[in-house]
C-alpha cells in the first residue's frame, strides 16, 4: 500500500487508545433508560385513562337516552291506546246507529206488510194510497189505525216472489254448499 502524503497537512499523532468496556453499562445510561421507560408507560396509561373516561361518559349518555326511549315508548303506547279506544267507541256508536236504522227499516217493512190490503179489496181502516209514493207520515197513522183494534188486523197473504232476472251470460253462477252464491266473470 502506498501512502499519499501532502506536505502541507499536519501529521496525525497516534496516542494510546482508550478501550470501551462492552459488558457493563454505565449508571447514567441505566437511569436514563429506566426514566424513558417509565415515561412511556405513564403516557400509555394516561392515554388509556382518557379513552376509558370518554367511554364511560358515552355509556352514561347512551343509558340516559335508552331510559328516555322507554318513557317515549310508554307515551306512544298510551296515545295509541287512547286512539284505539276512540276508534273502537266510534265504531260501536256507528254499529249501534246502524242497528237502530236496520230496526227502523224492519219496522217500516212490517208496517207496510200490515197496512197492505188483503187480496184485491182495500182494508176499511187504511186509506187508499195515491199514484205517488206514500209519505212517511201516512204509514205510521195507518199502522196506528190498524193496531187500535187488534182483532181487526188480518195478516196479509204471503206473496210469491217475482222470479229473478235472467242471468247475464258474461258471468258464471257458483253456489257453494253453505248456500252462498257467487258470480265469476267469464273471460
Amino acid at each position: 500500500m502506498t501512502m499519499i502524503s501532502d506536505p502541507e497537512m499536519p501529521a496525525i499523532e497516534l496516542g494510546p487508545r482508550e478501550e470501551v468496556a462492552v459488558g457493563k453499562p454505565s449508571r447514567k445510561g441505566t437511569i436514563g433508560l429506566v426514566v424513558a421507560g417509565a415515561a412511556v408507560v405513564t403516557v400509555v396509561n394516561l392515554t388509556a385513562a382518557v379513552y376509558l373516561y370518554r367511554g364511560i361518559n358515552d355509556l352514561r349518555t347512551v343509558e340516559a337516552r335508552l331510559e328516555q326511549l322507554g318513557q317515549f315508548e310508554q307515551r306512544i303506547s298510551a296515545r295509541l291506546d287512547t286512539v284505539n279506544n276512540g276508534f273502537q267507541s266510534r265504531f260501536e256508536k256507528l254499529d249501534d246507529q246502524l242497528q237502530a236504522k236496520f230496526n227502523e227499516v224492519n219496522g217500516g217493512i212490517a208496517r207496510l206488510g200490515q197496512s197492505r190490503p188483503v187480496g184485491d179489496e182495500p182494508m176499511a181502516s187504511a186509506p187508499e194510497p195515491e199514484a205517488a209514493p206514500a209519505s212517511t207520515e201516512t204509514e205510521p197513522s195507518a199502522f196506528a189505525e190498524n193496531t187500535a183494534d187488534p182483532g181487526s188486523v188480518e195478516m196479509p197473504p204471503l206473496r210469491k216472489r217475482a222470479p229473478p232476472p235472467a242471468p247475464n251470460p258474461a258471468y258464471q253462477r257458483i253456489q257453494q254448499a253453505d248456500g252462498k252464491v257467487y258470480y265469476r266473470k267469464i273471460n
